[in-house]
């Protein structure tokens, strides 16, 4: 189990996922493996020398994007890496977050195998997502 507080997965959240599958195996060698996702699409586990590294997946998949915000969408716009931070109860975690000055961009839900995940907006407006991490 991961150390509380500290980051855990990176995932990046596009429009382009197939530019980005491209730019990144050119740029890095990264490698990548789809797994289907409810409501058909797909996330991609980007691995490096065989193991997870990070992960990339479509805006649209993540029910955090309005249709029709935004510009460049069409060219991939509104692309953006999300940082993960492993907190011991996500829950709990979120429930603190207005409190804090932060907002809530998806309540807390169940990823199979992964874990209890939310993404919220900090007190400065960043972006960040907290995970309680399955064992």
């Amino acid at each position: 189990m991961p150390d509380h507080a500290t980051f855990v997965w990176n995932e990046l959240v596009t429009h382009d996922v197939e530019g980005a599958k491209k730019f990144y195996k050119s740029v890095l060698g990264w490698t990548v493996e789809e797994m289907p996702m409810p409501g058909g699409h797909k996330y991609n586990v980007v691995k490096v020398n065989g193991k997870p590294a990070c992960g990339i997946m479509d805006v649209a998949a993540t029910g955090m994007h309005e249709e029709g915000e935004g510009e460049g969408e069409d060219e991939g716009g509104d692309s953006q890496w999300v940082a993960y931070i492993h907190v011991d109860d996500v829950d709990k975690a979120v429930a603190k977050v207005e409190a804090a000055g932060g907002g809530v961009i998806k309540p807390c839900f169940d990823v199979a195998g992964v874990g209890r995940i939310a993404v919220v907006e900090d007190s400065t407006g960043a972006i960040i997502g907290l995970m309680t991490s399955k064992s």
